[in-house]
């Protein structure tokens, strides 16, 4: 049985503003990495380093990794695996090879898009979170705003890239990455239960040995990293990826993957004004209206939420 979900307590938002920072940040941390390495080799980097961190504390504060020796514990390592895949690997190396196109802005703004299908996801996978009519209405207003955002930046050409398929591509990159944040937060939802700890490492340990055969074989071994790239991976590792999923993990088991997809109001919104006043990104006047859409659709599904808790 899963534990029953708390209703967020003081502690909680606490949690989700500092991950909101955190998140919005990554995205002038890839920027960063992808000075001197391919996209494979900044999401493997970070993954990499990440999973050293936290199998490391896992064992030095006695946590460890998940047993194998019980049902349980494999089916604890199917979830690691799982949320290793769709919170880490595959999100990380599509945002990446998408930022090569588009501005970290627009990939800031996407995540907006995971509480959409979180929505969705938790009505038919999570038991008590029913997908109502306003919640309903909330994520067609929302999925308007997506539209908004890809359809406007051909429109308006408001990105790096100058050719028009290369940058709907990226673009979708960054809007399936949300995709795959949205799985990996049910995939963790639906956990047996585990040391948090313990499940944030396994899943990094799980993403690294997937990931890393397969930059050895696409990219081979990077043979030169500039201080540039050196300094956005290890952020990367430390704080977004790292702390972010001890972060993640707390609040989806304490809260609730809805909950936690609260963190998609701040992370647009400090990636558009890192993007501006640190990489002096110039922001498109669609980019403000198709997040004012996105957020506005997610405030109608969140107030039915909080009217019912």
């Amino acid at each position: 049985m899963h534990p029953q979900k708390q209703p967020p307590a003081p502690l909680d938002w606490g949690l989700l503003a500092f991950l909101g920072v955190i998140w919005g940040g990554a995205f002038l941390g890839v920027e960063l990495a992808l000075d001197s390495l391919d996209p494979i080799w900044v999401s493997t980097g970070r993954i990499s380093l990440a999973a050293i961190l936290l199998v490391l504390v896992a064992m030095l504060t006695g946590a460890g990794l998940p047993t194998i020796r019980s049902a349980t514990g494999r089916r604890v390592w199917m979830h690691c695996i799982g949320m290793g895949m769709f919170t880490n690997a595959i999100p990380f190396s599509l945002l990446a090879w998408g930022q090569q196109h588009v501005t970290t802005s627009f990939a800031g703004i996407t995540m907006a898009v995971v509480p959409l299908l979180v929505l969705p996801l938790s009505h038919f996978l999570v038991p008590g979170e029913q997908l109502t009519l306003k919640r309903t209405i909330g994520f067609t207003i929302g999925f308007a705003g997506v539209v908004l955002l890809v359809g406007g930046e051909q429109l308006f050409s408001g990105s790096t890239a100058g050719n028009g398929a290369p940058m709907l591509t990226a673009q979708m990159a960054c809007v399936t990455a949300s995709c795959c944040y949205a799985i990996g937060s049910i995939i963790t939802r639906l956990c047996p239960p585990v040391n948090t700890t313990s499940f944030a490492a396994a899943g990094l340990l799980s993403a690294t040995v997937i990931i890393l055969p397969v930059a050895l074989l696409t990219s081979g071994v990077p043979t030169q990293i500039s201080s540039t790239s050196l300094s956005g991976v290890i952020f990367l590792a430390l704080f977004p990826t790292g702390l972010a999923t001890i972060l993640l993990t707390i609040l989806i088991r304490r809260a609730g993957p809805p909950f936690l997809s609260l963190v998609n109001y701040q992370v647009p919104v400090w990636a558009v004004l890192i993007g501006a006043v640190i990489l002096s990104e110039t922001i498109p006047g669609h980019f403000i209206t198709s997040l004012l859409v996105i957020l506005g659709g997610l405030a109608v599904a969140q107030h039915r939420r909080k009217q019912a808790a």
